[in-house]
């Protein structure tokens, strides 16, 4: 399933409600079907699900709200009131749990708000799950009053459901070169799929399909992301070191890049999504990032990225967004459940001709020839001294 495609089912779902509550309208004025809904005869009719009073044009406003770890249900005061059921009436299948009084604004609602630890205690229906998603279900209703032995208010339930992405990770029996590097974390019953990936240039729009070979001082670009779900965490990238090792806790070289989410390399920029435009960490789904290319002091010429990453909800930017002031930059960052690390290499870099070749070629090769033809011209002035005094040398009498 397409990341677009979860997203839409999420933000659907998630406010599915089912309502029946017999109202009482006025026929005459039941004029708009999506409010009003007449009986065959036409001489009768009730509320549409979700609106009520005698013109069915006053609406319950009923939210339903799927958090990481919990679920809530929420309607106007003034409706319930309208049928007459008191805050004490309305409960879950298990009576125990019990709505409660909150004012939103200027607004009273009646509220229901249950964990997931809570949810099977409070009369949840057994969880669903496919392959893709899991389903939780409750029905809030009302507590039948009566009166000797009949009822005569009328019933209010609402059936709420709410929908979490549940993705799987396969793994393949044999080891891939990391191409790309990918971690599932799981967050609760729901699994969120984070990637990196090296490009090619400052665009972002081709990653490396194979391992990458990058010259010194060049730009390396580094996209750190969530692919799945799309749009449901902010991501921080709290920090990014390389090691000549693929363990990301090699005891051998190591720099640093990113510490709690900071800046630890002069040549480090965050980047946005807009071209040449600087970006930041935690305030989206996805960071991107560059630095330039480097190697370690000691052979072989490659390096292995690593990242540690966490997860936050959307409206938890607070936590997501490091600070990077003097003080605090080297604070370690508190610990959260959601977080996860990342690792790629590979990355190879494109080294020039050995210097030492290049010494023995220009400097070492000529001096070596000058010194040797030297050494033979002294030789032979040495031999040409010698034979010139033997020939001159006078005979003895």
């Amino acid at each position: 399933m397409t990341s677009n495609s979860l997203k839409l089912i999420s933000v659907l779902l998630l406010g599915f409600v089912c309502l029946r509550a017999e109202g009482t309208c006025s026929v005459d004025q039941c004029t708009d079907p999506t409010r009003c809904v007449l009986s065959e005869d036409q001489k009768s009719c009730k509320c549409a699900a979700g609106f009520y009073s005698s013109r069915c044009d006053r609406s319950a406003q009923i939210k339903v709200m799927c958090g990481r770890d919990y679920m809530s249900i929420r309607a106007t005061e003034d409706f319930f009131l309208y049928h007459k059921v008191a805050l004490e009436a309305l409960r879950l299948p298990n009576a125990s749990c019990h709505a409660r009084r909150e004012v939103i604004g200027q607004t009273a609602y009646f509220m229901f708000r249950v964990s997931k630890e809570k949810y099977l205690a409070c009369g949840g229906k057994p969880l669903r799950k496919n392959t893709t998603h899991l389903l939780y279900s409750l029905a809030v209703q009302t507590e039948p009053q009566v009166t000797g032995n009949i009822i005569r208010d009328p019933l209010v339930k609402m059936d709420f459901t709410c929908i979490y992405p549940y993705v799987r990770r396969v793994s393949l029996p044999f080891p891939v070169r990391p191409i790309s590097s990918e971690t599932v974390l799981q967050i609760g019953e729901m699994d969120a799929t984070i990637q990196m990936l090296l490009y090619a240039d400052h665009t972002f729009a081709k990653a490396y399909a194979a391992t990458p070979t990058i010259e010194l001082r060049d730009k390396v670009y580094v996209e750190v992301a969530v692919t799945e779900p799309a749009d449901y965490f902010l991501l921080r990238v709290n920090d990014c070191w390389a090691t000549q090792s693929p363990q990301p806790n090699s005891t051998g070289l190591l720099h640093s890049l990113i510490r709690n989410g900071c800046v630890d390399d002069h040549t480090v920029s965050f980047l946005g999504p807009d071209e040449g435009r600087p970006g930041s960490n935690g305030g989206s789904a996805a960071v991107r990032y560059s630095f330039d290319m480097f190697r370690f002091t000691s052979d072989p010429p490659e390096l292995y990225l690593h990242c540690s990453v966490q997860l936050c909800e959307l409206d938890d930017q607070q936590s997501c967004t490091p600070s990077c002031s003097a003080i605090s930059k080297r604070e370690a960052v508190r610990e959260y459940p959601s977080q996860g690390l990342l690792s790629y290499g590979p990355i190879r870099i494109e080294m020039p001709d050995r210097v030492q070749s290049n010494i023995l070629t220009t400097v070492v090769l000529p001096v070596a020839a000058v010194w040797t033809l030297c050494f033979f011209l002294t030789v032979l002035i040495s031999v040409a001294k010698a034979g010139s005094r033997k020939i001159t040398k006078p005979e003895a009498l």
